[in-house]
């Protein structure tokens, strides 16, 4: 069973955040992302970290690196400071992005290890 994680827009994180599920961020999060599934960063969002997923699209702002196994879509708002991995890019028009891309060999899966201890189901922050 795949979980939803939403991170809110008058949200603040602080810690690294590892799940199994699609994850959307509307507020600030300040620490890593690792997903085995999609991130959708909002028109609003600010990440300062890496993110790691399966798939991903941005329309808020991240500052970092960002690898993406499967395809990574810039939207019309986003604006990337930092370095891309992926094996798809789309980069609509209007997107601003400032670093270094790299595209990855194709059928890589995202290794993600979770702790099963942690006391939320399919999330760990630190």
């Amino acid at each position: 069973m795949s979980t939803n994680n939403i991170i809110g827009m008058e949200t603040h994180l602080t810690g690294d955040i590892e799940t199994f599920g699609n994850i959307r961020i509307e507020g600030r999060v300040t620490g890593n992302i690792k997903t085995k599934s999609k991130i959708v960063l909002g028109q609003f969002a600010f990440v300062e970290g890496n993110i790691y997923a399966q798939n991903a699209e941005l329309s808020g702002r991240l500052k970092g690196k960002i690898h993406v196994y499967d395809t990574l879509i810039l939207k019309p708002s986003s604006v990337v400071e930092g370095q891309i991995k992926t094996n798809n890019l789309l980069i609509e028009h209007g997107a601003t992005f400032s670093g270094s891309c790299n595209m990855a060999a194709k059928g890589k899966e995202a290794k993600l290890v979770i702790d099963k201890t942690s006391s939320a189901q399919g999330l760990k922050t630190g």
